[in-house]
């Protein structure tokens, strides 16, 4: 049995999560105060980084988990997830709305992938 990886560990979390062929992230997110487009970008963004750090890429995507503060932010959100997520690679996903961490956030992206 492979053992745990823990990515960019810290005293609270962990950036990411290998066990088993499988990559857990932390959830992501952009600049506080910045539009939901740029947080979109900056979240996703790091989950390119985070995926490549353990070996992943955002074709190996099994599910997404993307919570908005506001859900009239859907249509901005999604227009950045559509133009980065790679068609025929689309994983599953939901999106739903919930009060993140600070005021500012309004974005956060968290995603499970397979190892390369």
């Amino acid at each position: 049995m492979a053992g745990i990886e823990r990515i960019e560990c810290g005293a609270r979390m962990s950036g990411a999560v290998v066990y088993n062929g499988l990559v857990w992230l932390a959830g992501q997110v952009g600049t506080p105060g910045a539009s939901v487009t740029e947080q979109t970008k900056d979240a996703l963004a790091e989950v390119d980084r985070l995926l490549a750090l353990a070996g992943s890429d955002k074709t190996r995507i099994l599910s997404a988990q993307i919570w908005l503060a506001d859900m009239a932010d859907f249509a901005e959100m999604n227009a950045v997830w559509d133009a980065w997520v790679p068609q025929g690679a689309t994983p599953a996903r939901a999106t739903g709305e919930a009060k993140l961490a600070a005021p500012g956030y309004r974005v956060e992206v968290i995603v499970t992938a397979a190892q390369a």
